[in-house]
């Protein structure tokens, strides 16, 4: 009995077959399903009107992992088939066989056939928790309780492509500066491994004491030579163990989270980046239709910040004894006064969804004004670091070369 049960627990596995047929108007029609065997994929198709011409196993792709902008592209997809009157079952097929990620096409066939099963979407997107939050179900489930899943779809697509238009700004930003980092390391690590030494034997030769700078920098020069497996080594497992214990330790990422937010040039920027992501959740979830206080527990968990998360939790505790949304925003002291007057506004006017969607599309310009900012900033700054760090390495090596000349 036991081995019984333990066989039935394991999950039986599935294959994505390709199958052509004819339906009952005799339209020749073709698509994929996911199935334990031929006869099962026959079955269902003959359930359904169609008549079976052929059907054949699918050999597995190795996709590449799913992405944000997999899921955002989808949402986009699938809200413009909807809105064009494509049948659910036909848009998913559609997008499925013409995506180039076999990984996401996979994904989309389990979620069809599970739709097709008798599964709501909602419950098909809960399924896949990797891939689709809470936000994104809620909001299909109000969709579909109300009608308007076209809409919906369209608003969460909108929604998608802001956010990650944001994020990818905020990369940029910061990906400029730590990849101009990198480079003048490596070129420094090269210079001194491999340049220094020869200037080394050279200098010997003369004879002479050297300047203070030149055996600083041969000093630095033996380091690296003695060192550059320790040295190198030691930097590529600091940054695993980082992020190591960056994605298993919830302390740190709070106390990242509290630092990101207090660094002097970038901080501003993530704050107004969080505040906008804030602002468009909100908005979004109310102009769906989700009552307040549930609509706040998918801000919480998009917020994208430990401290904004901490202050939406506030926020929803507050809300749900009675308190007006403005006032419980300022209880909190991390909203500006701008959003809260904004707010108020719309408390007042019944229009929250558009003041938040107006807030929103305030500081998504301002990061956009902040980024260009600090790019235009930085690239001279940078300049100089770099123009510091190796005029000085050559200046140093050339020295005894000059004092020599002089002495000549």
């Amino acid at each position: 009995m036991a081995t019984v049960a333990a066989s039935a627990d394991k999950r039986v596995k599935e294959f994505v077959y390709a199958w052509e047929g004819r339906d009952k108007s005799g339209r020749l029609i073709k698509g994929e399903m996911r199935a334990t065997g031929e006869a099962l994929v026959s079955a269902t198709l003959r359930r359904q009107g169609i008549n079976v011409i052929k059907i054949r196993k699918q050999r597995s792709r190795i996709g590449k992992k799913i992405t944000e902008k997999d899921i955002t592209l989808f949402t986009r997809q699938l809200a413009t088939m909807m809105k064009a009157g494509v049948p659910l079952l036909q848009a998913f097929d559609i997008v499925a066989r013409g995506h180039a990620n076999p990984s996401v096409s996979r994904l989309l066939n389990e979620i069809r056939t599970e739709v097709e099963t008798g599964s709501a979407l909602h419950q098909a997107f809960r399924k896949h928790p990797l891939y689709f939050d809470s936000l994104f179900c809620n909001l299909v489930e109000a969709g579909e309780a109300a009608g308007i899943l076209d809409n919906l779809l369209d608003r969460l697509a909108t929604y998608k492509e802001k956010v990650l238009a944001v994020k990818g700004k905020i990369k940029s930003a910061l990906f400029y500066p730590m990849s101009i980092i990198v480079v003048a390391f490596i070129i420094t690590a090269v210079i001194m491994i491999f340049v220094i030494p020869a200037f080394k034997e050279l200098f010997a030769s003369f004879g002479a004491d050297l300047p203070t700078p030149t055996l600083m920098v041969i000093s630095i020069s033996n380091f690296f030579v003695d060192w550059w497996w320790a040295l190198f080594g030691g930097i590529a497992f600091s940054i695993w163990l980082f992020f190591f214990t960056w994605k298993r330790s919830t302390s740190m990422q709070q106390a990242l989270d509290r630092l990101f937010l207090r660094l002097p040039v970038f901080g501003e920027v993530i704050r107004k980046a969080t505040i906008a992501r804030w602002a468009r959740t909100l908005s979004t979830m109310f102009a769906a239709g989700v009552p307040l206080v549930e609509a706040l527990d998918s801000v919480a968990g998009a917020a994208g910040n430990y401290v904004y998360w901490q202050a939406t939790k506030k926020i929803q505790a507050e809300v749900s004894t009675g308190t007006s949304l403005t006032v419980a925003m300022q209880n909190t002291n991390v909203f500006p006064s701008m959003v809260i007057q904004m707010t108020a506004i719309g408390e007042e006017s019944g229009s929250l969804d558009a003041m938040l969607s107006k807030v929103a599309d305030f500081y998504e310009e301002e990061v956009d004004n902040a980024v260009e900012a600090l790019s235009s900033l930085m690239e001279p700054m940078i300049m100089v670091v770099l123009g510091v760090l190796i005029g000085g390495l050559v200046i140093s090596m050339y020295l005894p070369i000059f004092k020599m000349g002089a002495v000549v």
